[in-house]
């Protein structure tokens, strides 16, 4: 199984939107009883050391770690990135999926996988379906009327439910060179029914170089700062 890099987790920590707890710790007086501060001769309050002043966050920021934002659009294609500490974000490529109507309906985003990653695939996708699709008919995928693949969805969500697939650098150059993809589901109250989305392939090239480029960039950070955040720990 590949190892789990910066990038990766930082990709599945944004994606899953954790609860962060926040907790306070006070050490206890060393003889069980609690102490109080004299005050200074002038009466005024003694001076907190800097590194306990906490400086705050504007109310509604949205630009910390963590955060997700859009660095860049490549035709039908977006660049969408998570801030680090390090400056270096990890990003994937997002494309919203609309049917003939012009209603968006599904999600499609992919990402390049680290380098020397085990296994035939070299890049990642994640497709969002509508909670209504039938799963079991899974969701299939043909690029420029090519012979496609049929994908399993894995898991559902609130907000949809989601396939996890794999690309070889072969599929990968396909898709460079292709004009366009169709994504196929089947509605779960009209099984008989099949609803195409098209996968644009414009400016996807640019787009994925783009990722790979960002992701290395975020993997050589992350490894950069992890000696200094073990001496840390220490």
């Amino acid at each position: 199984m590949a190892k789990t890099t910066g990038t990766a987790l930082a990709l599945i920590l944004a994606l899953s939107a954790p609860l962060l707890a926040q907790t306070t710790e006070t050490a206890p007086a060393t003889d069980g009883t609690a102490t109080e501060t004299a005050p200074a001769a002038d009466g005024t309050a003694p001076a907190a050391p800097a590194e306990n002043l906490a400086m705050g966050q504007e109310v509604g920021a949205t630009d910390g770690p963590g955060s997700n934002y859009t660095a860049a659009t490549f035709e039908a294609w977006e660049q969408k990135c998570v801030r680090t500490e390090t400056g270096a974000d990890p990003c994937q490529l997002y494309l919203l999926l609309k049917d003939k109507d012009g209603n968006s309906v599904a999600e499609f985003t992919m990402f390049n996988l680290p380098k020397g990653a085990e296994g035939p695939a070299v890049a990642g996708a994640t497709f969002v379906a509508p909670l209504e699709t039938l799963l079991t008919a899974g969701m299939s995928l043909q690029i420029d009327g090519a012979k496609g693949k049929i994908y399993p969805f894995t898991f559902c969500t609130q907000i949809g439910c989601v396939a996890r697939i794999g690309f070889t650098a072969e599929e990968i150059a396909t898709m460079k060179s292709g004009a366009s993809g169709v994504i196929t589901i089947v509605p779960f109250v009209a099984p008989n029914d099949k609803v195409e989305l098209t996968l644009s392939l414009k400016g996807f090239t640019a787009g994925y170089e783009a990722v790979i480029a960002a992701n290395d960039k975020a993997d050589a950070a992350a490894k950069a700062a992890a000696p200094a955040e073990e001496k840390k720990s220490e």
